[in-house]
């Protein structure tokens, strides 16, 4: 299960001794894939998704250049690091392999130190790349992914339940009277506010599956596939009561209720199908229960078809 954790390296050499030689400097620290062709180089990078990819320049039938030219075309693989390992020592060599979007180059015969030293800049650079990434897709207030989080999870979703023929539902959730809220008890109390429903949502949710995220001010939204109209009722039914039987303090101890209002949508989306109709519709429902009373969930399904 250790090496699970650990980040990970193509090698791509078609000679054992490259292969055996930068394994036996590396493999304590990372985890090790190796291709000794090009083609089964660009499987591997594509199963595998390395987080850097040392490759050899001169191999038969595709050489390191038109293989990095063939990374750098795909979406899957476009963004992996690529660390040019030759004993070529000109100028001009170095120079195309930089043109064609290498990263570095580390010279043979190998150096143990300067080897490990250039993959851990390598790595270095693609954890932080990583942390700000996930930070970005996380809401800094509630401590649940954002939009453009949502935005992300939704795309896989959709298209699976396309491939596979499945419901897939979404609830959108507005906190009722929110501005007034703010107005009574304050900015930094409607904070508490959002967190505590943030919160509230998330321990709703039962299945590793199902996705809450903070939309956009005082707007969450829960994402759940294969999941059928009468279990997104019941799910955003939960998320309804928890929500009204929280007490809510401020900081000098006054106890304050909130509500919420949820309209939910469920499709099993066909081809082509525009996702942004299915989200317009939940929209919809919510505008709907807020329109008619607040603290209740109405559905884009009224009919039952779903």
């Amino acid at each position: 299960m250790e090496d699970l954790k650990k980040n990970s390296i193509l090698i791509v050499d078609d000679e054992n001794s490259n292969i055996m030689a930068l394994t036996h400097i590396l493999g304590s620290e990372y985890m090790i894939y190796a291709a000794k062709t090009g083609e089964k180089a660009l499987e591997a990078a594509e199963k595998h998704k390395p987080d850097v990819i040392l490759l050899d320049i001169i191999m038969p039938e595709m050489d390191g250049y038109a293989l990095i030219a063939s990374l750098k075309s795909s979406s899957i693989t476009q963004d992996i690091p690529v660390i040019f390992i030759s004993g070529l020592s000109n100028f001009e060599d170095e120079e195309k392999g930089l043109a064609l979007g290498a990263a570095d180059y580390i010279s043979k015969p190998f150096i143990p130190g300067i080897v490990k030293l250039r993959i851990a800049n390598q790595i270095k650079i693609i954890n932080q790349l990583r942390t700000i990434e996930l930070l970005s897709l996380v809401d800094q207030l509630t401590s649940i992914p954002n939009r453009r989080g949502f935005d992300n999870r939704f795309s896989l979703e959709w298209i699976r339940a396309i491939r596979e023929g499945t419901f897939i539902s979404i609830l959108m959730i507005d906190v009722d009277m929110f501005k007034l809220y703010n107005d009574t008890y304050g900015h930094q109390q409607g904070d508490v506010v959002l967190q505590i429903i943030a919160k509230t949502i998330s321990q709703s949710l039962n299945r590793p599956g199902d996705f809450a995220a903070r939309w956009g001010g005082e707007e969450f939204a829960v994402l759940l596939p294969s999941t059928n109209h009468a279990g997104a009722l019941h799910i955003a039914e939960i998320i309804r009561k928890n929500v009204e039987g929280e007490t809510i303090l401020c900081a000098d101890g006054t106890p304050t209720q909130i509500t919420v209002s949820v309209g939910t949508n469920t499709v099993v989306p066909q081809r082509n199908e525009p996702s942004d109709i299915f989200v317009n519709g939940a929209d919809k429902a919510l505008y709907l229960a807020k329109q008619t009373g607040r603290n209740k969930v109405c559905s884009a399904n009224e009919d039952g078809k779903q």
